[in-house]
């Protein structure tokens, strides 16, 4: 597997951004919109790829205050959830936030996948909340 950043406005990022579509916005009723898209211009786009160039994975990394990265609309091909490559993403969008010079991670977690990310040391912060119209946890972990 490979994992790696790409550009926004390439042809990678299109592909990315179908199976974000795919995976975390249909099931919702939702889709993505050009302003929406729009905003990422200036932040981080992780991808994986399997042995076959199939994009399998992604994560979004946006820069905030104080040395702090949101990781957001992390999403793995349905059919190969629970395989590892969610949790090898995570561990390199970790480094590579490291590399930076971010020392802290934090993330908007749907309910179903607060267990994975538990496992991963992030830990839960306040209250749960609603967001894209279902419940999630704010998280977070420092990547010192």
């Amino acid at each position: 597997m490979l994992i790696h950043l790409i550009d926004f406005a390439t042809p990678e990022y299109d592909e990315a951004v179908a199976l974000r579509d795919e995976v975390l916005r249909r099931p919702l009723g939702l889709h993505f919109t050009p302003e929406q898209l729009a905003t990422e211009y200036d932040q981080l786009h992780l991808v994986a790829y399997n042995n076959h160039n199939t994009l399998v994975g992604y994560i979004n990394l946006t820069p905030q205050e104080n040395q702090v990265v949101q990781m957001r609309q992390v999403a793995v091909l349905p059919a190969l959830q629970g395989s590892g490559i969610g949790t090898k993403m995570v561990i390199e969008s970790e480094k590579i936030a490291k590399e930076r010079g971010y020392n802290k991670m934090i993330l908007h977690a749907r309910d179903t996948a607060v267990p994975f990310y538990l496992r991963l040391d992030y830990r839960v912060v306040g209250e749960p909340f609603e967001e894209v119209s279902i419940p999630h946890f704010h998280m977070e972990k420092m990547i010192l």
